[in-house]
């Protein structure tokens, strides 16, 4: 950590270099692959509605905008325009996470590529952060082999109550009622994540957590064809077989508004750009975003996202 007055950088310049040299290996990997470097805008009219995450509102009297929370949506249209394989390097924006691993302004890499399966992109994740990190030992699990493994209980079929329990029994925890999905997400950053070692890749997410992903029939149950990649531990990616249908991403997203109403929250606009273009066709394609701050953090071996940024959010 920078010492000293706060207009100081709070990254060493050994890290602002190391991030430099990161930059040119991953321009280097997709240069090789034939996969294109887009810029997209920062602010746009329309923006996420997923619950969990808030997005950050930029007035003006040119309109109403957001500030983009990952480029996802604006690189689709490229895809739907027949861009081809795609990626992008860029700041993204999320109001109010701040912390070790959190800061509201970040960067991301995001790509995509037509014609891919989802098993496809997470060998060519996983082939990237070892060009950035080195060789690790590489595992393939599904959520639910996950849950089974670490906790010994099937993360898909088991009721909220079970789960509750579980998380009460396990966990100082201390608060009311919670739905599904927040049980399943305690149990997994608090006992499961913290296990990972290595390049463990999760897939086969809880349909109720599949966002912008294709479902899926598995056996007896049906998955988001999502994937996440943690890095000892730490999540360092959130992969799709992307939906391509208008009309079901339209029902997700009115569906989202509904919750953010049933909490008395604002609800959000729909991106209308981004439903003009699937509904025109969206290539079957994968996506991931990839969080390079972190991946920068381990490459260094830093605890703090502060120790590789050039000025944290302290210091803005």
């Amino acid at each position: 950590m920078a010492t000293g007055p706060d207009w100081r950088p709070s990254a060493s310049r050994a890290a602002l270099a190391a991030r430099a040299e990161l930059l040119k290996t991953l321009r280097a990997f997709f240069d090789a692959r034939g996969v294109l470097e887009v810029e997209t805008p920062l602010l746009c009219s329309g923006t996420i509605t997923d619950p969990a995450i808030a997005p950050v509102f930029c007035g003006g009297s040119s309109g109403e905008r957001w500030l983009q929370t990952s480029p996802e949506y604006p690189m689709k249209r490229l895809l739907a325009a027949g861009s081809g394989p795609i990626y992008q390097v860029c700041k993204a924006f999320r109001s109010g996470e701040a912390g070790a691993r959190h800061n509201p302004e970040f960067t991301l890499l995001e790509w995509y590529r037509p014609g891919f399966s989802l098993a496809q992109l997470m060998q060519e994740v996983g082939d990237l952060v070892q060009a950035a990190l080195g060789e690790k030992q590489v595992q393939v699990l599904t959520y639910r082999e996950l849950f089974q493994r670490s906790l010994g209980i099937d993360p898909l079929t088991a009721d909220s109550d079970e789960l509750e329990a579980f998380v009460r029994q396990r966990l100082d925890y201390g608060g009311g009622a919670e739905a599904r999905d927040t049980w399943l997400d305690l149990l997994l950053t608090h006992l499961v994540e913290p296990e990972l070692e290595g390049l463990v890749f999760v897939h086969d997410y809880p349909a109720s957590q599949a966002a912008l992903a294709c479902l899926r029939e598995e056996g007896d149950v049906v998955v988001a064809e999502r994937f996440e990649l943690y890095v000892d531990g730490v999540e360092l990616a959130n992969g799709y077989y992307e939906l391509t249908d208008a009309d079901e991403q339209r029902a997700r997203f009115e569906a989202d508004n509904q919750v953010l109403a049933a909490r008395g929250e604002a609800t959000r606009p729909l991106d209308a750009r981004l439903l003009a273009a699937m509904a025109a066709g969206l290539p079957a394609c994968a996506g991931v975003a990839l969080g390079l701050d972190r991946l920068l953090m381990m490459k260094l071996g830093v605890e703090r996202l502060e120790d590789v940024l050039s000025f944290d959010w302290s210091r803005c």
